[in-house]
C-alpha cells in the first residue's frame, strides 16, 4: 500500500531548489508543489527545477502553477505567450460559443506550454461570477457576469487544459465573486441569503462538480456560517461536497492570505479540521513551511483516492501549437 503522503502543497523560495529545501521536502513529502513568477526564468532552468521537485519526493508528484492568461500568468514574455484578461476575451467574442471555443483554444496552448516544461496543473478555470462589487483583484479574472456563461467558459477551459494533459484546479468554491475586498489583505462577509448563493454563486461550479481539483474561498458566507470563511468551516465544507456535490480533491487557497487570522499552525488545524484534503502554502518559507506541514499532517485515505482518481487524469499529449494558434486567430 501506498504510504500517505503529506496533506499539502508547497512553493520554493526561487529558480533553484536549494540543499535545504531538498531536505525538507524528502522528509514531509508533501503532495505537490506550486510555482510563482520568482521561480521562473527560462524554459530550461523550469525543466530542470520542476525536475529536482520531483526528484526531491521520489515520484512523480503534481506541480501547479497560476496560468489563467492576463494579468494572472507567472509565465509570461518572451518565453511564453501573454494572453488578455479572461473577461475581455469572453466579452469580445461576440457570441457564447465562439467565446467558449477561443477560450478552450488558448488553454490547449496554455498547457502545451505548461507540459513542455513539467507543470502538470494550473489553478484555473476561476468559475466565479463577476458581479459590480467583485474587488478588482478578481473581477476580469472572471468569464462572466451570470452563471451560465461561467459554467459554460469554464468548462471549455477545464477541457482544453485535460485535453493537454493538464490538471484543471477549479476556484474558488463555493463562489468568490460577492467578494468586495482582496482576500490577500482582508476578509470579506457575503451577507445575501442562501437562495441567492445557490441560484448564481454556487451554480457554476456544480456544474463543474466532476472536475478532479478545486480550491477553497477564504470568504465569510453569513447565511451559512457567520464565524468563519468558508475554507475553514465544517458547515461549507459539507455544503461543498454534499450540495454543491463536488467529491474530487479540495485544496485550501494560500494560508498565507491575510484574510486568514492567527498563526500559520492554527490556519492549517482550523483549514483540516473543516474538512479540506490539502493546505496550500505558497511563499517558499522554510520556517513557515515547517509549521504548516507539522500541523497538516498526512492525506486520509479518502483524500488520497481522490488524488489518485485526479493524477490518472495526467495523460501528456503532444499538442499541435501551430494548429490551435492557427485557430484561435480565425475564432
Amino acid at each position: 500500500m501506498t504510504p500517505a503522503q503529506g496533506a499539502t502543497i508547497f512553493g520554493c523560495a526561487g529558480p533553484v531548489l536549494l540543499p535545504d529545501e531538498r531536505a525538507f521536502f524528502r522528509d514531509a513529502d508533501p503532495f505537490g508543489f506550486i510555482l510563482f513568477a520568482r521561480n521562473v526564468d527560462t524554459p530550461d532552468q523550469l525543466r530542470r527545477l520542476t525536475a529536482d521537485l520531483r526528484k526531491a519526493v521520489g515520484r512523480d508528484a503534481p506541480i501547479l502553477i497560476d496560468q489563467e492568461g492576463g494579468r494572472v500568468q507567472r509565465l509570461r514574455a518572451p518565453h511564453w505567450r501573454e494572453w488578455d484578461t479572461p473577461l475581455d476575451t469572453v466579452e469580445r467574442a461576440g457570441s457564447l460559443a465562439r467565446a467558449a471555443l477561443l477560450m478552450r483554444l488558448r488553454a490547449q496552448v496554455i498547457a502545451a506550454e505548461l507540459a513542455a516544461v513539467g507543470i502538470d496543473a494550473n489553478c484555473a478555470p476561476v468559475a466565479d461570477v463577476a458581479r459590480a462589487e467583485t474587488h478588482a483583484f478578481l473581477r476580469n479574472r472572471c468569464y462572466g457576469t451570470d452563471p451560465a456563461t461561467v459554467a459554460t467558459i469554464a468548462r471549455a477551459v477545464a477541457d482544453g487544459l485535460l485535453s493537454g494533459g493538464v490538471l484543471p484546479v477549479v476556484k474558488h468554491l463555493p463562489g468568490h465573486g460577492r467578494s468586495h475586498l482582496d482576500t490577500h489583505l482582508a476578509l470579506p462577509t457575503v451577507t445575501v441569503g442562501l437562495d441567492d448563493l445557490r441560484e448564481v454563486d454556487f451554480a457554476p461550479f456544480r456544474a463543474l462538480a466532476d472536475m478532479p481539483m478545486a480550491m477553497t474561498a477564504h470568504l465569510v458566507f453569513a447565511a451559512l456560517d457567520p464565524g468563519l470563511p468558508a475554507t475553514q468551516s465544517p458547515t461549507m465544507i459539507r455544503l461543498i461536497r454534499e450540495d454543491i456535490g463536488f467529491q474530487g480533491l479540495l485544496m485550501t487557497d494560500d494560508l498565507n492570505m491575510e484574510a486568514l487570522s492567527g498563526t500559520l499552525a492554527d490556519r492549517t488545524i482550523r483549514s483540516m479540521s473543516a474538512g479540506v484534503d490539502i493546505a496550500l502554502h505558497c511563499k517558499g518559507d522554510l520556517a513557515e513551511m515547517r509549521a504548516v506541514a507539522g500541523s497538516a499532517g498526512t492525506m486520509t485515505p479518502a483524500a488520497m483516492a481522490r488524488a489518485g482518481a485526479a493524477l490518472v487524469l495526467r495523460r501528456r499529449v503532444e499538442a499541435d501549437v501551430p494548429a490551435l494558434l492557427a485557430a484561435l486567430a480565425h475564432g
